[in-house]
């Protein structure tokens, strides 16, 4: 009987006797061998569990790219305010009212500036000064070609003549500053107008009252008095992960699912593309316009956009359908089988010999 240890068999009798050499080889062999292959066993297991949770986490990745989370908000927001200090006179409409581009919403009180538009429409009209000097020139200009007809008859001077040029120039210049001062009236008049029309409060887009900050008799300065949302159309906005660029072109249509009871899919177009990543999330933004006829959705939901080209979660591979990964450099793959151990050279490795 005999045992091996290491590298190192001895007899379990009185008397040590070293073993043959061949035996001694044999033995060392079958062992390493059996080591070799228990690593490359364990090694087979290691690679085949990770491509098995490669899969299983594949799936779940799948269904979150086609159904990407959205909000769907209004297109447009506009906070209506005025550039100007007054005392809101009258609020002409409500919560709820859906106005029209240009529509007044709001009034201050503006007693002192009709007036002033009334001094200034009124000056605008008066055209005496114009008529009179319209008048003198053309007096003067009779009165020049008189003394022209009287120097050829030789009955009055040059002077004569050039004094009567000189008055009908000086009459020209006075009609030009008349015109001149009556334009000057007629934009006093538009800028009065436009300090009234700044007392009035109007919609610049087409949508809805959502907020109303003021009541009549309230002081405003620098602050809103209401808020306007268009939501005819609708705008979508999401995320889209970096691996889906260049599978959303402008005016494409994406089914949009709104988290609402009973909303049916609708489809809108896509209006605007992120041309700059955002690094944290690696993801650019896409921006969608929604129809919405007789405003059916409200604005502010959320919802899922099904993204062109992405795989769903029943149509993903399976592990076992799924084609196998490329090896990396210096890994073997994990179906194949287990190469044979190469032949132990005792006579190369010396710390594999049987010591004596």
């Amino acid at each position: 009987m005999y045992s091996a240890a290491g590298s190192v068999a001895v007899l379990q009798t009185g008397a040590r006797e070293p073993i043959p050499a061949n035996v001694a080889r044999i033995d060392v062999e079958s062992q390493v061998m059996g080591v070799s292959s228990f690593i490359r066993k364990q090694h087979a297991l290691v690679l085949a569990a990770a491509w098995l949770a490669a899969g299983a986490v594949a799936a779940p990745g799948s269904a979150a790219q086609r159904a990407a989370g959205c909000l769907i908000e209004p297109s447009q927001v506009a906070e209506v305010g005025t550039p100007v200090t007054g005392v809101v006179e009258r609020m002409q409409v409500s919560l709820g009212d859906e106005v029209q581009e240009g529509q007044p919403l709001a009034l201050l009180r503006a007693d002192v500036e009709r007036a002033n538009a009334e001094v200034a429409d009124t000056r605008a009209q008066v055209d005496a000064d114009v008529r009179a000097a319209e008048a003198n020139l053309e007096l003067a200009q009779q009165k020049v070609r008189r003394n022209r007809q009287l120097l050829e008859q030789q009955f009055v001077s040059q002077q004569a003549l050039d004094q009567a040029q000189a008055e009908s120039d000086v009459a020209e210049q006075k009609l030009r500053m008349a015109r001149s001062q009556q334009a000057i009236w007629a934009r006093e008049r538009t800028a009065a107008r436009a300090q009234v029309g700044l007392r009035t409060l109007r919609s610049p887009i087409a949508g809805i009252v959502v907020e109303r900050y003021s009541n009549p008799g309230e002081r405003v300065e620098d602050r809103p008095l209401l808020r306007v949302a268009t939501i005819d159309p609708l705008r979508v906005d999401l995320m889209v992960p970096a691996a889906q660029w260049g599978s959303v072109a402008l005016g494409d249509a994406i089914t949009i699912r709104p988290d609402l009871p009973g909303a049916a899919p609708a489809h809108a177009k896509v209006s605007y593309i992120d041309r700059v990543m955002d690094a944290a999330s690696n993801t650019f933004r896409v921006r969608l316009l929604l129809p919405n006829p007789g405003h059916r959705l409200p604005g502010g939901l959320r919802c899922k956009a099904d993204l062109p080209g992405a795989v769903s979660a029943q149509a993903a591979p399976s592990p076992q359908s799924a084609p196998a990964a490329a090896p990396r450099a210096g890994v073997k793959p994990a179906s194949a089988a287990p190469e044979p151990a190469a032949p132990l050279n005792l006579k190369q490795d010396a710390s594999l010999r049987p010591r004596i």
